[in-house]
């Protein structure tokens, strides 16, 4: 089977798989999936337009992309989930909302701290966590408070434990700026 090259040429090769008497059954299946991946690809292509969109006209959106670890998507999506920040008490509440705090167990008067709790927004954790992630690989070549609260934790706990806390912190960063409208402050996490 012979088609021209191109993206924009697909349905004109996959006509020619359905119609071809000789082709296997599972060529033409192959195909017909092929053809199914790339329009869902346009469709993801469209998508990532809308956000960029949508993240331009939002205020707030782009404010907390001046985050670290935060970019379009993510601002977009907590600016989707929460539009009025002023439901929770604390950033510590709204982390917890997010499923990113740790779990308080008491006992005897006695607290203690357990792994995070994972009963908030998966998606917004999930963000905030490869965010995270994509910071613990640049902190080498930054300076500043932030950096400095990673480098000891990271000398003291293993890297994807430092990463989810890490997106706990960025969660409260998130919720502060949030209700103050404040800036960043980029000398937290400067370049170095």
């Amino acid at each position: 089977m012979i088609a021209a090259k191109g993206i924009g040429r697909v349905d004109e090769l996959v006509e020619l798989a359905e119609s071809d008497p000789a082709l296997p059954d599972a060529a033409r299946a192959a195909v017909k999936v092929l053809a199914r991946q790339i329009e869902v690809a346009k469709s993801l292509n469209g998508l990532a337009g809308e956000i960029t969109a949508a993240h331009a006209g939002g205020e707030m959106s782009r404010l907390l992309v001046e985050i670290p670890g935060i970019g379009k998507l993510i601002a977009s999506a907590i600016v989707a989930s929460v539009p009025d920040p002023g439901v929770f008490k604390r950033g510590r509440d709204f982390s917890a909302w997010l499923g990113l705090a740790p779990r308080q167990n008491a006992s005897g008067g006695k607290q203690t701290l357990g792994a995070i709790a994972k009963q908030g927004n998966r998606y917004i954790r999930k963000l905030l966590v490869l965010g995270a992630t994509s910071l613990l690989k640049a902190v080498g070549k930054r300076k500043g408070a932030l950096r400095d609260w990673i480098t000891v934790l990271l000398a003291k706990k293993p890297a994807r434990l430092v990463t989810v806390a890490l997106a706990n912190k960025l969660a409260r960063i998130v919720f502060a700026m949030m209700t103050t409208g404040e800036s960043f402050r980029r000398e937290m996490f400067a370049k170095a």
